[in-house]
C-alpha cells in the first residue's frame, strides 16, 4: 500500500507541476489550449482530485482545502491569461509570483495528506 500510494500522491504532484508549466508557456505566447488551464475539473490534476482525493479520501478535511486551493489556482491563471489576452503580458507574467506561492502550498497539502495516510492519522 505505501508503494502505490507514493507513487499515486508522485504522480499527482508532477500532474500539479504540468499545470503551472502549461500556464507559464501560456503566458509567454505558446499555442497551449486554454480549457485545462481555465477548468479545474479538466485539468489532470483536478481529475485526480475528482476521483481520488474527493471520492476515497474524503473524510479528511486536507480533502477539501487541497481542492479549494486547488480551484483558487485556476482562478488567478484565469486572470492572468485574461490579462495578457487584454494586452498585458508584463502584468500577467508578474502574476506568477502569486502562482507560486499557491504552487508551494499545493505542494505541502500533498505532501502532508499523504503524510497522514501513511500513519494513519
Amino acid at each position: 500500500m505505501t508503494d502505490e500510494l507514493k507513487q499515486d500522491f508522485d504522480s499527482a504532484l508532477i500532474k500539479h507541476l504540468s499545470f503551472k508549466s502549461k500556464l507559464r508557456s501560456f503566458l509567454y505566447g505558446s499555442g497551449t489550449s486554454q480549457t485545462p488551464i481555465r477548468d479545474p475539473n479538466v485539468c489532470s490534476f483536478g481529475q485526480w482530485i475528482n476521483t481520488r482525493v474527493l471520492k476515497e479520501y474524503a473524510h479528511m478535511p486536507i480533502s477539501h482545502e487541497l481542492n479549494r486551493v486547488h480551484i483558487r489556482m485556476h482562478q488567478v491563471a484565469n486572470r492572468l491569461m485574461d490579462l495578457l489576452q487584454q494586452g498585458h503580458q508584463d502584468q500577467a507574467i508578474a502574476g506568477l509570483a502569486e502562482v507560486d506561492q499557491i504552487a508551494d502550498h499545493i505542494t505541502e497539502l500533498l505532501r502532508t495528506m499523504q503524510q497522514q495516510l501513511r500513519t494513519g492519522r
